[in-house]
């Protein structure tokens, strides 16, 4: 997975892959020619911008479904909160982390004793997620 910071390119880092001086690219920053945003005090370049401005191709973007799902859970103690938090942020913060973003939230009602998971994941993962709110289920029955 990529991260914004490997997405975000130094001007020497950008010098190199253009095989310019780095004045060079700050001149092209400065003239509009290649977008750069200042960070601190220095330049730093998108490696898009930089692909688009080179006239690299652009990588094929590959088509991606998400899910959203909202599961809601009556008559829940302090005991099974904590195991179903545990195990569903174990799941997605783990040594093996799901290859796309997983957006997880845990909201919990103590006066009517409810717990709301949301779930925003391809559908593997939420298949996975629901397979383990279903088990921490079965557990508590």
């Amino acid at each position: 997975m990529r991260t914004l910071a490997s997405e975000l390119l130094t001007v020497d880092l950008v010098a190199e892959a253009l095989t310019v001086h780095r004045k060079t690219v700050l001149r092209f920053i400065r003239e509009g020619r290649l977008r750069g945003t200042k960070v601190g005090n220095q330049y730093r370049v998108l490696r898009s911008d930089l692909n688009a401005f080179a006239g690299a191709p652009e990588a094929p973007r590959s088509t991606t479904a998400r899910v959203t799902s909202i599961i809601d859970i009556d008559d829940i103690d302090i005991a099974f909160l904590q195991r179903v938090s545990t195990v569903l942020m174990g799941a997605v913060n783990g040594s093996e982390r799901p290859a796309t973003p997983v957006s997880l939230d845990v909201a919990h009602d103590p006066l009517r004793q409810r717990v709301k998971v949301v779930v925003v994941a391809s559908p593997g993962d939420t298949s996975m997620l629901l397979k383990l709110v279903e088990a921490c289920l079965d557990s508590a029955r």
